[in-house]
């Protein structure tokens, strides 16, 4: 008997010891995953999917750090799996609808989240996840979308009822009230996280996260500092501080150079912390972008992609960088293998903007404004990539289709400033006067361009001097017929003179544009009106302003030599 008793009771001490081995490596991959260090978390949780297939938590830590990371088909692997050890694992079917989620699968996360729910019973951790599963961002958007935090919300309230001191479910309950600017319960939610679990390193930074979204810099670095002394190696308070850091830089230009260093180190430290994943290093790359530090982003990048495991979205950041940087042939080159290899899931409209800014770089430009208009299509936020392409159509003398360009942008962002409207009916009048052969049909442009004029003039709180006198250049132009000369453009040169000599002082330019409206003045007297004695006025206040003018040294000319001539 008691060598039966011994066996037994060693055999409890391995059911205990091995019990205690699984949940102290399955805290630890869960502590990895807070902190951010995915390729720890990664390398504990598969070593666990071999030592404890039937365990259906380790399947969705593991596919849950691939969701975090992006690689979805990788992730809804992982959770199957899960579901295959235990037909009834809640959390499992959590995880695949936020997978759904993040491929912009709106039915399948709906179906996922609410099969995990139905089967969650007291499980606090699948509401958790599902709120989590909310608030994951899909490829191209900047921010948790109101419907995704107020569904996230819905879901938290309800997991609170079952366990109100689940830390983990306040924190994420926090976060997705600051998605959409709940402040005052996104602290509350923060605050109680803490009451809970006074060491919870998330909500501490969490806490200083909101802070930091207030502007109160002190209060935020007293958060991240009190993450510190719960976990000195916690990476993500150091992440967190770079980027308060970045934010009070971009508030205060006094302690801007001060406080981007300070991003800087503590970014370094953040990395430091989390193994220097690929991972980590690429969340690096978007504080660059942030930051605008596009020389730092291609050095970082361009090493990135020499390594054999690179992360396709390395070419996606170093075509934006080179872009920057104006290395367009490098950047081109990165920008096309992620376009090319990403798959459609992945490629965003930001994506497509780079592109064609790199394609019209090159020379590219009919390629370009394609993809710059998919981004608008991928994106009607996008409107401003019509301005740029008629700027660019601008400086290639494209004028008719830089008119057309800032017309769409006018008509798509519905605003423009009065600048811009001038510089499209300069485009559209510049589009008929270096055409070659215009034609009939041609005078269109004419039309358009002293319609932007005649808009910029009624909004202009005063009369603007070059639109009255591109107005002028306007109707002269379609005043073609000389035998029949109408005077279409008298009226804008009669104001452009009362407007300019009514200053005191001129500049040469002005006083040579004064001059050639005088010029046309004295035309219209001569040829049309037929009255020499206002014609010699207004040629000689031509002369006065600008004696080289050709037409007034011809009129002069023309008039010494008929008088001698009688």
């Amino acid at each position: 008997m008691k060598m039966i008793k011994k066996v037994a009771m060693s055999a409890t001490a391995l059911v205990f010891i091995g019990s205690s081995v699984f949940a102290q490596s399955l805290a630890d991959a869960k502590k990895a995953i807070d902190a951010e260090q995915y390729q720890k978390a990664k390398s504990l949780l598969k070593n666990l999917t071999t030592t404890q297939p039937t365990k259906d938590e380790n399947y969705f830590y593991l596919g849950w750090v691939y969701n975090e990371q992006g690689y979805t088909d990788s992730a809804k692997t992982q959770f199957n799996k899960g579901i295959a050890a235990n037909p009834k694992s809640a959390i499992n079917y959590a995880g695949l609808g936020a997978a759904a989620h993040l491929d912009k699968d709106a039915a399948g996360a709906k179906a996922n989240f609410d099969k995990a729910l139905s089967m969650a019973g007291k499980d606090s951790k699948t509401y958790v996840y599902v709120g989590k599963g909310y608030l994951l961002l899909p490829q191209g958007q900047n921010a948790v979308a109101a419907a995704d935090a107020n569904a996230a919300i819905a879901v938290l309230e309800k997991g609170k009822t079952i366990n109100a001191k689940d830390a983990e479910l306040l924190v994420t309950l926090g976060d997705a009230n600051l998605a959409i600017l709940k402040s005052n319960e996104a602290n509350a939610a923060y605050s109680d996280a803490l009451l809970v679990d006074p060491k919870s390193t998330t909500a501490a930074v969490a806490q200083g996260t909101l802070w930091r979204m207030a502007n109160n810099w002190e209060a935020a670095e007293n958060q991240f500092k009190a993450a510190l002394t719960i976990d000195p190696n916690f990476g993500p308070a150091y992440r967190a501080w770079a980027e308060t850091n970045y934010r009070q830089a971009q508030s205060d230009p006094k302690v801007a150079s001060a406080k981007i260093k300070e991003a800087v180190d503590h970014y370094k430290q953040y990395l430091n912390l989390t193994d220097m994943s690929l991972e980590s290093q690429l969340r690096y790359a978007d504080f660059l972008i942030n930051a605008g530090d596009f020389a730092t982003l291609q050095q970082v990048t361009t090493e990135l992609s020499k390594k054999a495991n690179a992360n396709l979205r390395v070419y996606r950041y170093l075509g934006i960088a080179a872009y920057e940087n104006k290395d367009y042939a490098n950047g081109l080159t990165a920008m096309n293998k992620w376009m090319s290899q990403a798959g459609p899931n992945r490629v965003i409209a930001n994506d497509y903007l780079y592109l064609g800014r790199l394609q019209m770089a090159t020379g590219a430009d009919s390629l370009g404004i394609i993809s710059m208009k998919k981004a608008y299509q991928l994106d009607t936020t996008k409107a401003d990539v019509f301005m740029e392409i008629a700027k660019s159509d601008y400086a290639k003398k494209k004028y008719a289709e830089a008119g057309d360009a800032y017309n769409d942008y006018f008509t798509k962002s519905h605003k423009g400033t009065l600048i811009e409207h001038f510089q499209m009916g300069i485009a559209y009048y510049f589009g008929y006067t270096t055409k070659t052969n215009p034609t009939p049909a041609d005078t269109i442009l004419l039309t358009k361009a002293d319609s932007a004029l005649s808009y910029v003039s009624q909004k202009a709180t005063s009369p603007v001097g070059d639109v009255i006198l591109y107005r002028a250049y306007i109707n002269d132009t379609k005043d073609a017929d000389r035998n029949n000369i109408k005077g279409l453009a008298k009226p804008f040169y009669e104001q452009y003179i009362t407007l300019q000599s009514a200053k005191p002082n001129l500049s040469d330019p002005d006083k040579k544009k004064l001059a050639s409206a005088y010029v046309y003045m004295g035309t219209i007297y001569e040829y049309k009106d037929k009255d020499d004695a206002k014609a010699a006025e207004a040629y000689n206040k031509a002369k006065e302003l600008d004696p080289t003018n050709k037409q007034v040294v011809a009129y002069f000319s023309r008039k010494t030599g008929g008088a001698k001539g009688r």
